[in-house]
């Protein structure tokens, strides 16, 4: 059910209704297919750049709408509750890294790549995780080494979102010694560049119509034009910078995606007949679906609130840290609950829940694990 936050305007109430009907109407029937292959066509980037749905709080000048955070969360929210399969690519190009180079890079960079990744032309990917580091940022291993006017990357990078039809890559490399203080972040431009080289699209168990690869960098050129930031060593920095906004993020789909469990479940349950009764009407199904619709009322008036922050310039690590936290988990607790009420058809591909549940398992890994989140609130008390 569309759900109108405080933070909703009359205009974006507008562009929200064409914007469910577009999906409804022009992707949703495609998401089997897209299922299939472990990817999305380019051809629903381009439709979704054509509506305006990315890079939308990105300046005009650079090809946005200079929309505020409130358009982002909307169209995250419906993408979520329509097709999820199209956004947790859409989290990583338009609000993810779209905006390290719109906070970090220079105004040549910005009219260099901006604009195409509004239009869906370009598809970026962000490639921070290796083998031998997740979490632990410090660790990475990746070297980019200055040679003349250029930089000359080495190393391998997994797990990476988009990474297999990604047109932009920003990596996290070192440029220097170990510790925070070593790492840059470097734009790649994958197109006809020698020395790098796509892994499998690896075979996840959700996510599926999201292509995930490992990256391989074999003396891989980068012009030094494309650091990201005035001088090296500012990629840890500027990692953790970014970060709050990354969280909070996962923390509205995590709302959204409870939000329609509850409704599918909620529909399912009236429908669905045991032992001569509509299922809704037995006590346990009906205390449990109560259970849930708290979770994510709760949920919501907390997100509600950090949006909020998020628009007016002041929402905390911390904050982002304990959104990301405790949505992801009442997101994973909220659709067990209602893949149970499904019975053996919640079990079932062909269902809804069934999808989401194997979905949101990764909610509570990337963008920081739970129990990282759990450290920093920790470090803060």
């Amino acid at each position: 059910m569309y759900h109108r936050s405080s933070w909703m305007t009359e205009d974006l109430d507008l562009f929200r209704s064409e914007f469910r009907n577009f999906l409804s109407r022009d992707l949703a029937p495609h998401v089997n297919r897209w299922r299939g292959k472990k990817m999305v066509d380019r051809s629903a980037w381009l439709a979704l750049g054509d509506m305006g749905a990315l890079l939308p709080s990105i300046p005009e000048a650079y090809g946005g709408l200079g929309a505020s955070f409130a358009t982002d969360a909307a169209i995250f929210e419906d993408l979520e509750s329509i097709v999820p399969e199209v956004n947790s690519g859409v989290v990583i190009s338009s609000g993810i890294v779209a905006h390290y180079i719109a906070a970090y890079g220079s105004g040549e960079q910005k009219r260099r790549w901006l604009p195409g990744m509004a239009r869906g032309e370009l598809v970026g990917a962000i490639a921070m995780t290796e083998p031998a580091a997740g979490s632990d940022l410090k660790g990475i291993r990746t070297t980019a080494q200055r040679q003349a006017g250029s930089y000359i990357i080495n190393g391998q990078k997994t797990f990476i979102t988009n990474g297999h039809s990604a047109d932009l890559i920003i990596v996290a490399a070192r440029t220097g010694g170990p510790g925070s203080g070593g790492i840059s972040l470097l734009v790649y431009e994958t197109r006809d560049n020698a020395g790098f080289k796509r892994g499998r699209n690896l075979d996840k168990i959700g996510l599926n119509a999201s292509d995930t690869s490992e990256l391989f960098f074999d003396d891989a050129f980068v012009p030094a034009e494309n650091l990201l930031g005035a001088e090296e060593g500012q990629g840890f920095v500027q990692l953790m910078q970014q970060l709050p906004r990354e969280r909070l993020i996962l923390a509205i789909n995590a709302v959204a995606s409870m939000e329609r469990a509850i409704e599918i479940t909620i529909d399912y349950a009236r429908q669905r007949t045991a032992f001569a009764s509509k299922i809704i009407e037995f006590q346990n199904t009906s205390f449990k679906l109560a259970e849930c619709r708290t979770y994510a009322t709760v949920a919501r008036t907390f997100i509600d609130q950090c949006v909020e922050r998020q628009i007016s310039g002041n929402l905390d690590p911390i904050s982002a840290a304990m959104a990301k936290w405790w949505c992801t988990e009442k997101q994973m607790q909220v659709i067990d609950e209602c893949l149970q009420i499904h019975g053996g058809y919640g079990y079932m591909q062909e269902y809804p829940i069934g999808r989401m549940f194997v979905d949101a398992r990764i909610q509570k890994i990337y963008g920081g694990t739970n129990e990282i989140m759990k450290m920093l609130i920790a470090r803060s008390l």
